[in-house]
């Protein structure tokens, strides 16, 4: 059987040896996940450049997009990430207090929001610690608004 752990790497090596030795499978794109006592998680899985499957904690995350079915992670080191799970997946895993699905295709994190700017048709553009720009659709207007008190 095929398991995902979802935990800190301080358990990560003891759990996975226990697995292991009881026949279990670890895998980052199993559907069976082990996580924490948190209800959140704290990391998320993904492939760096070269493809290979890393895990990067949630604070170090600016904010996630998809274009079609790549679901990219952009990282506060810079660099970008492609995430194995889905975008509804992703908004599912992340805390919900740090974390803001904005629009169809994208989730924020509140940490790195740097400016907030109203746009026409009850829109916002929003400007990331990174300089990268994201809008928030009108789909989300209100939630948005909610969640950063405006």
């Amino acid at each position: 059987m095929k398991i995902r752990l979802n935990v800190s790497d301080e358990c990560y090596a003891e759990l996975e040896k226990k697995l292991l030795n009881a026949g279990f499978v670890i895998d980052d794109e199993a559907e069976l996940i082990i996580t924490e006592k948190e209800r959140f998680s704290s990391y998320i899985a993904v492939k760096n450049e070269k493809g290979e499957k890393v895990r990067i904690k949630s604070e170090e995350i600016i904010f996630i997009e998809s274009f079609g079915h790549d679901v990219v992670v952009h990282g506060a080191d810079g660099k970008s990430y492609y995430a194995i799970d889905r975008l509804y997946q992703l908004t599912a895993s992340l805390d919900n207090t740090k974390f803001l699905r904005v629009s169809n295709c994208a989730i924020i994190a509140k940490a790195h929001v740097k400016k907030i700017k109203p746009s026409i048709s009850m829109k916002f553009i929003l400007t990331m610690s990174d300089g990268s720009v994201v809008d928030v659709t009108r789909s989300y207007y209100n939630s948005f608004r909610e969640f950063f008190g405006i």
